[in-house]
């Protein structure tokens, strides 16, 4: 269905009569209606100029011979909504912005898309509602911003949490904090290191439905103007050849997404999007698939915040086309695979660098020979969780430890920063999983307050919640089944002991199996949070972690 619904016959008098009164012209008529989601506000730092690029797609849209037609979709600010409340809508936020997505471009029939995005769910909501209406389209985001400063050195905003934990143990002064909040996020874009936002940009690109450049060209260049631009100009190239989204996001192409995040160090966060993508576009993917990916695939760079360099590093040293033409030279990466950019990926590697040999390592040498995230099994966690190994210290690869049980986000951080937390501890938090919290809440908060107060290289943190990209350390998340489900997390007692093993992919509980029974016969279920409207149906109708918290009803695909 395009927009000839809306143009052709006498029967669209009224309809044609409704375009005039926008001031559509009658030739522009005969052109193809192009819409451009964007999701600009004023509230989300990733959000505030996206109205600046929102206009270089239109632009670019017109040069082509389309008629572009701008309307807004809502978004979530992780790093605004965390560590209270609203980060139980961040998550939830995805399905809703592919819904509403959904509702506008049927009601209001279009030809082919442009989505204007940047942070977060915002990224994945607007993949999931491309291949749910599969018409042309391309993604274009805002890029990250620039690092900021603070004590002469170069600051992501996971510092600025940390510098919280350094605080509450003495470690810097009022004024010090002042610094890291004064200078921390210099200007707009998506925050400068390689979380959540940036991941899926980056990841974007990998697909094949970003520009080169998509993840790192950054916000406040005229580079990524142009880029924008450019993408306004190429959706019209696509809706020529009828290059659709699921054409583009096959089972290939998300492995060579996977194959890219792991030489990248991603956020866990992706796990679960990649996840309820491909489910949107009639593929499977499960955690076995991405464990394999990982054991098979070395991680060529380590960025913020595991390590010192910033997505702007990446983007002078090629960014992910330097990435992917270096894992292609292995062969890693299929580059048969059709893009939005060009006819095939190989075309766009054909015209690349690949690693520059320092930040970007080359596959001979590369930081760690697996990738940066792992998928962890055991009787905590019969259907896996996920760690981003390559943001852990190799003292806590292996770990066993006391657990330390917590019933929410909350009520952890504040014994993190109270020092009620001690080395060796293995922090446990529940109830925060898609159904428990509801929506699965983010703890940068009490990692970054590890990290803060020193504790990272001697403290683990299990949870069926969920980690910031920001989040360094033996931060274990998307615990399934979760505890709201009746999942072993809901049984743990503090001072059990917890054993984690990184490199052979075990989580286990070290309790006899009758004392785990007397517990469970003895448990009265999940603490009723008291949320009604949309998240009380949000937790009746989402799925586990493990199958990308996307809604129960629509998995026939999972078979």
């Amino acid at each position: 269905m395009g927009s000839e619904i809306l143009k052709i016959g006498p029967t669209k008098a009224p309809h044609r009569a409704l375009l005039s009164a926008l001031g559509i012209t009658r030739a522009e008529m005969e052109r193809p209606f192009v819409g451009v989601v964007n999701s600009k506000s004023d509230y989300i730092p990733g959000h505030q100029h996206l109205g600046e690029i929102g206009e270089a797609v239109k632009a670019g849209i017109r040069n082509a011979g389309g008629v572009p037609f701008e309307f807004q979709t809502i978004g979530v600010c992780d790093g605004l909504a965390m560590n209270h409340q609203g980060m139980k809508y961040s998550l939830a936020s995805r399905e809703l912005i592919a819904d509403s997505i959904e509702v506008m471009i049927n009601a209001h029939p279009m030809d082919a898309l442009v989505f204007v995005t940047n942070c977060d769910k915002i990224v994945p909501g607007m993949l999931m509602a491309a291949c749910r209406l599969n018409l042309p389209a391309i993604m274009v985001s805002g890029g990250p911003m620039t690092a900021g400063k603070a004590e002469g050195r170069r600051i992501g905003f996971s510092e600025i949490f940390e510098a919280v934990g350094r605080f509450s143990a003495g470690g810097m002064t009022e004024a010090q904090l002042f610094e890291y909040e004064e200078k921390g996020c210099p200007g707009c874009g998506s925050c400068a290191g390689m979380y959540t936002a940036n991941s899926m940009n980056c990841l974007t690109e990998a697909l094949g439905m970003g520009m080169p450049g998509n993840g790192t060209v950054l916000a406040n260049s005229a580079a990524r103007r142009r880029l924008a631009k450019s993408a306004g100009e190429r959706i019209m190239a696509l809706l020529r050849e009828n290059r659709r989204p699921r054409d583009i996001l096959t089972t290939q192409a998300i492995r060579n997404a996977l194959r890219t995040e792991m030489a990248l160090g991603c956020s866990t966060n992706t796990v679960l999007h990649l996840t309820a993508i491909a489910h949107e576009a009639g593929l499977r993917l499960d955690l076995s698939m991405i464990d394999e990916i990982s054991h098979t695939t070395p991680q060529l760079c380590i960025l913020n915040p595991a390590g010192d360099t910033f997505i702007e590093d990446l983007d002078e040293v090629g960014g992910i086309m330097a990435v992917m033409k270096e894992l292609s030279k292995g062969g890693l990466i299929d580059g048969t695979v059709k893009t939005a950019a060009a006819d095939t990926l190989q075309d766009v590697l054909d015209t690349w660098t690949g690693a520059d040999g320092t930040l970007i390592h080359p596959l001979e040498r590369p930081y760690r020979k697996e990738g940066g995230i792992a998928i962890l099994r055991g009787n905590l966690a019969p259907e896996g969780a996920v760690v981003k190994q390559g943001a852990v210290k190799e003292g806590m690869m292996t770990h066993k430890g006391p657990a330390r049980v917590f019933q929410s986000e909350t009520e952890a951080t504040e014994a993190i920063l109270s020092g009620a937390v001690q080395k060796g501890d293995v922090v446990v938090i529940r109830y925060e999983g898609p159904k428990g919290g509801p929506g699965m809440q983010e703890m940068l908060a009490p990692t970054a307050a590890l990290a803060g107060r020193g504790l990272d290289e001697t403290v683990a943190l299990i949870t069926d919640g969920r980690f910031s990209g920001a989040t360094r350390g033996a931060a274990i998340g998307h615990v399934s089944p979760e505890a709201a489900a009746g999942g072993l997390i809901a049984f743990v007692e503090s001072g059990d002991l917890i054993q984690i093993d990184i490199p052979n992919r075990k989580l286990e509980l070290l309790a006899e199996d009758a004392v785990i029974e007397a517990r469970k016969k003895a448990w009265a279920g999940p603490p009723d949070r008291g949320f009604g409207g949309y998240l009380a149906r949000y937790a009746r109708q989402v799925t586990s972690a493990a199958q990308g918290a996307v809604f129960r009803g629509e998995q026939e695909s999972d078979g």
